[in-house]
């Protein structure tokens, strides 16, 4: 978040909401009818675009009007949101992948030497 980000949040920004990240979404006009206002988020910690959720996201982008404050998951199946993991330690990989957790074991090597 650059210098001019936090002053135009501190002279022109109207809190909005706060998501399960602690991300705090602001916008300049608190008339969510008027489609010439902006709408920004101020990340909790490092910046990374994946941490909004897809509820916020669409906020953001002005597909929904109203902020989704209380906003709970309508179907039994749907998960929690969460950011990418790439390139962490808890990223995702495959049993078959050196880097997998079920990979530690020592494995068998593939060649068997011949002898006649």
């Amino acid at each position: 978040m650059s210098l001019s980000t936090l002053l135009y949040t501190w002279v022109f920004g109207k809190f909005v909401g706060q998501d399960d990240f602690d991300n705090k979404y602001y916008c300049n006009s608190k008339n969510f009818s008027n489609k010439d206002f902006k709408r920004w988020v101020i990340f909790n910690g490092k910046v990374e675009a994946t941490k909004v959720p897809p509820h916020w996201h669409a906020w953001l982008h002005k597909t929904i009007e109203d902020p989704p404050l209380n906003y709970s998951h309508k179907y039994f199946w749907q998960k929690n949101h969460e950011e990418n993991l790439t390139g962490t330690e808890k990223a995702y990989y495959p049993d078959e992948h050196p880097l997998s957790k079920a990979n530690n074991k020592v494995k068998k090597s593939e060649y068997e030497s011949w002898s006649p």
